[in-house]
């Protein structure tokens, strides 16, 4: 089984719409059992909270549930229990390299690395702005997630 960790800053945006895509997309493809997924933050700004109400709303207008996700940082056992764990944006790259034990650097990506529409770059994180950022943030995560899953099915 292959375990992917998707990071942001504060765990209730950005790397919860990832975690919901893709625990939704490996059910209905029948993963189960070949990948299992999770998120975290950088920051426990968040730490045991659901989503922001405005991810929670746009994903599920896209059929994703989110609700049951709780916000929590990034833990020094999460760099050996994880295959992959994937930054959301340049910035989170960066902290994750000074936090990872250099043996697990390879395990350190870029979450748009994976996308195809939305190739090189960083997620935008919504939490300043209006619908429309959780609306765009949610399209960059169909489409990475769907590099993901094409990479382990």
């Amino acid at each position: 089984m292959k375990r992917i960790l998707f990071v942001c800053t504060g765990n209730i945006c950005r790397s919860p719409a990832a975690d919901g895509i893709a625990r939704h997309w490996a059910a209905k493809l029948g993963m189960q059992g070949q990948v299992e997924f999770d998120s975290a933050g950088t920051h426990a700004y968040h730490d045991g909270e659901a989503p922001d109400p405005r991810a929670q709303r746009a994903a599920k207008r896209r059929g994703y549930e989110l609700s049951r996700l709780r916000a929590r940082p990034v833990m020094p056992q999460d760099f050996e229990r994880f295959d992959l764990i994937v930054a959301m944006d340049r910035g989170h790259l960066v902290w994750l390299r000074r936090k990872c034990p250099s043996e697990h650097h390879h395990k350190l990506v870029m979450f748009l690395s994976f996308a195809e529409r939305f190739p090189d770059g960083d997620v935008p994180d919504p939490y300043y702005g209006d619908e429309d950022g959780f609306e765009r943030v949610l399209d960059m995560c169909e489409d990475a997630v769907q590099g993901i899953l094409d990479k382990y099915r």
